[in-house]
């Protein structure tokens, strides 16, 4: 029997790539997390994408949040956060540990579950801890699940300072001086931790920073000039991360470069300069996101200056292994050396962030470097590569 003439079923449309943006997170950058969500949520071309925010609370509840952007700002100097937009004080949202099922489900106490679809690419907005150190991209792989950025081990390389510099200078990329009191150190034999900072300071002299070995955005950060301060500095750092990382003052310029994956490998955008803030000690975490320090984009180097940190930025990408993002910060000392301090496989990313300016003035604009991650992500298998 012929079906020439019968009815045909119009072709189904295929359906967009499902992104899940997800934010938040039990650190202490939880507020910025929210921030940096709201402008990614707002630049994601909804032609393209489908998009299912959630959001964890600093108790580490993953929810179901609405795709309200607005209400994810800091306002009067007040971060946003996760228990602000939940839809529920109590259900949260469900990822199956199971590369063959990308189904994600949202779990109400006293009612049925609920289906909410598939996800094809996790876009994680989290900062810190619990987030951007490996922990959220081994729950990614064990799922299947694509996602945005790093994977295990260079998030992890990336969340530690310690290990961090260990990994440059093992491919030969220059650090300033630093030592790491970890914590059975301090609890065991605070005399002799405290003896090992200031033996470190007799060799590197006054100040010093005492930082947090494995937090970012500036939290937790003291500069300390003489003996008097450390052990309130150290306390402050503590309460951040039990392991610190105390760093010899490295008089220069601050010099910043993003990296970005393109189809054909990694690539710099134009450096930045971050100036003396005057009204902070250092570029601490006011600075960065509520008084909103402008830093100078393109960075005044020579073009041998600018080509040099374009290319040790690419380094520090490829010898931590990183994937999708970083930003790479250096100091461009008083000899004319490039040191680098860190890299940051989860930049800050509003609008106002140096990454994404940088890229602007680079000629990639704010959504297009949004759709670049996500097709990057999207790119790339999960597991071993």
């Amino acid at each position: 029997m012929s079906t020439e003439n019968l009815p045909q079923s119009p072709e189904q449309a295929p359906r967009k790539p499902r992104v899940a943006v997800v934010f938040g997170g039990r650190s202490s950058e939880h507020g910025i997390s929210v921030v940096t969500a709201g402008a990614v949520l707002s630049a994601i071309d909804r032609t393209k994408y489908d998009v299912l925010p959630i959001g964890i609370t600093q108790d580490g509840r993953w929810a179901l949040t609405a795709d309200e952007p607005e209400r994810m700002a800091i306002v009067d100097r007040k971060q946003p956060s996760v228990e602000q937009l939940a839809e529920s004080g109590e259900g949260g949202v469900v990822l199956p540990v199971d590369p063959a099922n990308r189904e994600v489900v949202y779990n109400e106490p006293g009612s049925v579950p609920k289906a909410l679809g598939e996800v094809d690419v996790v876009f994680p907005m989290l900062h810190g801890p619990y987030g951007e150190d490996g922990t959220l991209q081994g729950l990614l792989e064990l799922s299947g699940v694509p996602y945005v950025g790093s994977g295990v081990l260079a998030s992890a390389v990336g969340q530690d300072k310690d290990y961090m510099k260990r990994v440059f200078t093992s491919f030969g990329l220059k650090v300033g001086p630093y030592v790491v009191i970890r914590p059975r150190e301090w609890q065991q034999d605070e005399a002799a931790a405290r003896k090992k900072i200031v033996d470190f300071a007799g060799e590197h002299g006054w100040p010093l920073f005492v930082k947090p070995a494995r937090a970012g955005s500036s939290f937790g950060i003291t500069k300390v000039d003489d003996l008097s301060g450390l052990d309130e500095a150290v306390e402050e750092a503590q309460r951040h991360d039990p392991k610190i990382i105390v760093e010899a003052l490295l008089r220069g310029r601050e010099i910043e470069c993003g990296v970005l994956e393109f189809e054909d490998g990694p690539r710099a955008s134009l450096p930045a300069e971050i100036p003396p803030v005057q009204s902070h000690a250092f570029y601490d975490f006011e600075a960065k996101y509520i008084d909103a320090a402008d830093g100078i984009v393109p960075a005044p180097l020579t073009e041998e200056q600018t080509a040099e940190v374009r290319r040790l930025a690419v380094e520090a990408f490829d010898a931590a292994s990183c994937e999708g993002l970083v930003r790479a910060d250096f100091f461009l000392t008083e000899d004319g050396e490039f040191v680098i301090n860190e890299i940051n496989t989860m930049p800050g990313f509003t609008p106002i962030s140096m990454y994404p300016r940088m890229w602007r003035e680079t000629g990639v604009g704010y959504a297009e470097l949004v759709d670049r991650l996500i097709q990057a992500a999207l790119r790339r298998s999960t597991g071993l590569r």
